[in-house]
């Protein structure tokens, strides 16, 4: 067996490095106050609930066109997008080796933008939509469309086929009525894919049918975004009030709308815990570097076996979890993710979990500094906390693991 990295991914990692150093370093540097303790304010406008501030979001704007420009943004998409068919392996080692350089410009993990795109609802309307949804693909892509993802609900996260949120015929149209909460992107979203039962009862995983809903129709209302953890917020509540949408709103078929968030949570779950894996190994090396310079009582922090045995158990850990991430990144491109899903799972739980033990021990190493702003810990580990709970909790990602493990779920269900 081969553990290395195929010689084209290690060659897209270096190509990345080099565009970084020449366009976006630069760009990054131009903009301090985005990327130092001033950080969180810089980004917030705080007069307009929270929202992320245009100035902020003009410059990954910036960032992005300057990707696209060079080839990168698009890696993970099909050609026929411009994309470049990039694997899922392809894509774990990416969010590792971006998510390892800590904060930056090059991969600002709190509103998920990225050099290298993760575009999830490009590729579901891609796979599963109409001709006139595909129509706005390449704006989705370049950010004059905006998509937001509506599934959460005030009295249901995870236990999404319990939803409240229902749609009715009347005529040839639809009337949708509902809440959503942190319904993300709806600060600037120009579309919302909501779910809603259209048939069936609670709890089936049948019924429920994905809609592609404009933002600016009569009765779709955001009463206000939910200030979170970390600042700013795209996290909406979403009424929808008598909201009149056409049959071709539909994205994919009637009652089928759970296969596409499954895709979704499936593909955000293995990129989100590659990006955990690597600012987790970012926090052990800093941490480590740290320590060795470090002199208390005229003598390195890095001889104390206290500082010591708990670095090298994250590091240690951090391995395992990377073989981990690596196969089953393999594995999704070779099988269907519902093949592999509680591999998937193992990678999340895991690697969200580890991301933030690794930075509330690199804040402990660095003393009362690694409590201030002035160094990036707390904002890794409040942006890290929240992959913990989305895209399904730690513990649906046991549950989901411990059902295939017994029998209750996947190729070993036994009843």
């Amino acid at each position: 067996m081969d553990f290395t990295l195929p010689a084209a991914i290690a060659a897209k990692l270096a190509e990345l490095d080099a565009f970084i150093a020449a366009e976006i370093a630069p760009l990054q540097a131009a903009h301090p106050q985005y990327f130092d303790h001033r950080r969180e304010h810089a980004r917030t406008d705080w007069d307009q609930d929270g929202r992320p501030r245009r100035e902020w979001e003009a410059l990954l704007a910036e960032m992005r066109r300057r990707a696209d420009a060079a080839g990168h943004y698009r890696f993970a998409l099909p050609k026929a997008l411009g994309g470049q068919d990039g694997s899922n392996l392809a894509m774990a080692a990416i969010r590792e080796h971006l998510a390892a350089k800590g904060l930056g410009l090059h991969n600002d993990l709190q509103n998920e933008s990225s050099i290298v795109g993760n575009l999830p609802l490009v590729h579901i309307l891609h796979r599963f939509g109409s001709a006139a949804q595909k129509a706005l693909l390449e704006g989705m892509i370049t950010g004059a469309v905006r998509v937001g993802f509506g599934l959460t609900e005030p009295a249901h996260g995870s236990d999404a086929t319990w939803m409240d949120t229902t749609a009715r015929r009347d005529g040839g149209d639809w009337i949708i009525e509902g809440v959503k909460r942190f319904n993300t992107g709806l600060h600037d979203a120009t579309h919302d894919l909501v779910f809603a039962r259209t048939a069936g009862k609670p709890g089936q995983a049948k019924g429920i049918t994905a809609f592609l809903v404009p933002t600016g129709l009569p009765g779709f209302e955001v009463p206000m975004l939910w200030w979170t953890f970390n600042m700013p917020s795209d996290h909406a509540e979403v009424r929808l009030n008598g909201v009149r949408v056409p049959p071709e709103a539909i994205v994919h078929h009637e009652g089928e709308g759970l296969a596409l968030a499954q895709y979704f949570v499936h593909e955000n779950r293995i990129r989100q815990a590659a990006s955990s894996l690597g600012v987790a190994q970012y926090c052990i090396d800093e941490s480590v570097a740290y320590a060795k310079q470090r002199i208390v009582w005229g003598k390195p922090l890095s001889v104390n076996q206290a500082i010591q045995f708990p670095l090298a158990e994250l590091h240690t850990e951090a391995e395992m979890v990377r073989n981990l991430v690596y196969k089953t990144a393999l594995a999704l491109d070779q099988r269907h993710h519902m093949q592999v899903s509680d591999r998937v799972s193992m990678c999340n739980y895991r690697a969200n979990r580890l991301a933030c033990e690794a930075a509330d021990r690199a804040i402990q190493v660095h003393g009362g500094m690694g409590y201030t702003r002035h160094k990036p810990f707390e904002h890794i580990y409040r942006h890290h906390r929240r992959y913990r709970i989305t895209e399904g909790a730690e513990e649906i990602q046991l549950r989901n693991v411990a059902g295939h493990l017994f029998g209750f779920l996947g190729g070993n269900r036994t009843g």
